[in-house]
């Protein structure tokens, strides 16, 4: 709760304090920092770090895990971006898992092709494919359960609402899918942060 405290109050602040720098075209000269989307240059690396929230489905019944997500993306050209993500997400399973409330860890490394619209707006819709490898850890160590590897992937996208030329704040959601115990499932995942553009 307290990380999602911290989030909402980064929304309403950042933008206030961009706002809160004189009206348009005062100090908009050459050298004053202020942030033009007419001339706005389109970086090629970002970097995020943010929240990560996950509705997990491993053992038939969802379970939530919270944790960070972080991605760095490299642009070639304006559109198109080559990415790699790591998320971790940690929680309990529930009282419906035999045994009941369980303690899971998971870590997902993936990487792939990002599409995103940067345009002269503050807005940045964009859509990603990443596939990787998905590590879950349990703290029962046997059975089924306990420590898997699995192939896994996600597909989805967000938006990045552009604070100034280096700073957006980005809302994120993708549908994750692995493979863990010969069987098929998928997941739910949302992401919000902070992404640095240089």
């Amino acid at each position: 709760m307290r990380v999602v405290t911290f989030l909402l109050g980064v929304v309403l602040f950042l933008p206030a304090a961009s706002m809160a720098q004189g009206p348009a075209g005062v100090g908009a000269g050459s050298g004053s920092g202020r942030f033009s989307l007419s001339q706005r240059e389109y970086q090629p690396w970002q970097i995020s770090l943010g929240y990560q929230y996950n509705r997990d489905n491993l053992v038939g019944s969802p379970f939530n895990t919270d944790g960070a997500n972080a991605s760095v993306v490299r642009f070639f050209g304006r559109w198109i971006g080559a990415e790699v993500q790591v998320g971790a997400g940690f929680g309990h399973t529930g009282a419906t898992t035999n045994p009941p409330n369980i303690k899971a860890q998971s870590v997902l490394l993936g990487a792939g092709p990002r599409l995103a619209l940067r345009n002269k707006t503050r807005y940045e819709p964009w859509a990603h494919v990443v596939v990787g490898l998905e590590h879950f850890r349990f703290s029962q160590t046997a059975g089924v359960l306990g420590s898997n590897n699995a192939l896994a992937g996600a597909a989805g996208g967000g938006l990045d609402i552009l604070l100034d030329d280096h700073l957006a704040f980005r809302i994120e959601g993708d549908v994750l899918g692995s493979r863990f115990f010969s069987t098929n499932q998928r997941h739910f995942q949302a992401v919000s942060g902070l992404v640095l553009n240089f």
